[in-house]
């Protein structure tokens, strides 16, 4: 709560204690840096979830896995390309 002020990102960094069947069993440490706040709550979501996961395998796994809390977000910023102004958008097309 002193980290994520917004009630979202509680619940988003949350959810794999509440997954896994132990709320408030543990406290956690960690240090978060690059990317946004919603960015960083799913990442801190991914090292809880992968974390109980190492401690409890055959308890906690099918659980955490249902809910897809064990998977990379992969999606990445796409390049630039050379003649285009961003990674798709084209500058203005003159027919004539």
């Amino acid at each position: 709560e002193d980290y994520f002020p917004n009630k979202v990102h509680q619940q988003i960094v949350s959810e794999p204690f509440t997954t896994a069947a132990v709320p408030g069993s543990y406290d956690v440490i960690a240090r978060i840096h690059g990317g946004g706040v919603t960015g960083q709550a799913g990442a801190l979501r991914l090292g809880i979830a992968r974390c109980l996961n190492s401690v409890d395998e055959e308890a906690s796994r099918p659980s955490l896995k249902k809910a897809g809390m064990l998977t990379r977000d992969a999606r990445i910023k796409e390049r630039k390309k050379a003649g285009l102004k961003k990674a798709r958008k084209a500058p203005q097309y003159s027919k004539r």
